[in-house]
């Protein structure tokens, strides 16, 4: 049913919203789905980093085979 809306079946749409809501309206809504995704972008960078962090602290931890040095001479 979806495949065959092509680009005459979006324009009656965008132009049905258009009349529906206002122009004001459809501005606000499609910047606040700007911002969305901009946020969400963040979020992915942003855990992507957390991870990238953790696997770097954990390959450092497991190539530091130094023994420790102890101070039990009493």
């Amino acid at each position: 049913m979806l495949n065959n809306i092509g680009l005459p079946g979006l324009l009656l749409i965008a132009v049905i919203v258009l009349v529906l809501f206002g122009r004001g309206k459809v501005a606000g809504l499609m910047g606040e789905v700007g911002k969305g995704i901009t946020a969400f972008k963040r979020g992915v960078r942003d855990g992507a980093e957390e991870l990238e962090n953790q696997r770097q602290e954990a390959a450092d931890a497991a190539r530091d085979v130094t023994p420790e040095e102890r101070n039990d001479r009493s």
